[in-house]
């Protein structure tokens, strides 16, 4: 029997947790110079480029709400601001983008914190967590998720292959759901 020693180094916790979750999330310097980026924020960042290799390089729409925060630090020195800024790719895609101060004890400057969300994603995710709470079967879930995010009635049924008429009906017994956990929770 081999025995292989691994010598790599194990995550930190701040690492596992930054890699956790949902949202991207950046840590730049002032200059822009990434200084971690959990893989979703690298995932990102590649649909913003468009796949374009620019590894380790903030793209441009990320980097104007960074632009903003560096700029406040002369009005506001004492306040900790957040700058918020929505991007909305050709593609339909979303994503909010949060930009704050961190300070960390290695750099004698504060951090830039960006943190990236994937409205779209987080629209599904807050759609899972409803189907279950209101006992939505799968296929009403299917619907559910769709009409969440935007999609038409129209829309739903072309995508799922059923009628308009079956759309409404999920929807109906979707609202009806809804409404006895609503009247059951007050």
């Amino acid at each position: 029997m081999d025995t292989v020693i691994s010598t790599a180094k194990p995550p930190s916790l701040l690492q596992a947790v930054l890699e956790g979750f949902i949202d991207g999330v950046l840590i730049l310097s002032e200059q822009g110079e990434w200084i971690h980026a959990n893989d979703r924020a690298r995932h990102i960042c590649d649909q913003l480029t468009k796949g374009i290799a620019q590894p380790d390089r903030v793209p441009q729409e990320i980097w104007r709400a960074c632009q903003c925060l560096i700029g406040s630090l002369n009005l506001y020195p004492n306040k900790a601001l957040t700058i918020e800024d929505e991007i909305t790719t050709g593609q339909a895609d979303s994503y909010r983008v949060r930009a704050q101060w961190l300070t960390l004890e290695r750099f004698q400057r504060p951090c830039l914190l960006i943190t990236l969300e994937d409205r779209l994603q987080s629209v599904q995710q807050a759609a899972i967590g409803e189907g279950q709470r209101y006992g939505l079967t799968p296929r009403e879930l299917e619907v559910w998720l769709r009409y969440r995010a935007g999609y038409s009635y129209k829309a739903i049924a072309a995508e799922l292959y059923i009628t308009h008429n079956t759309v409404k009906k999920h929807m109906k017994n979707i609202h009806a759901k809804r409404q006895i956990v609503m009247a059951i929770a007050d």
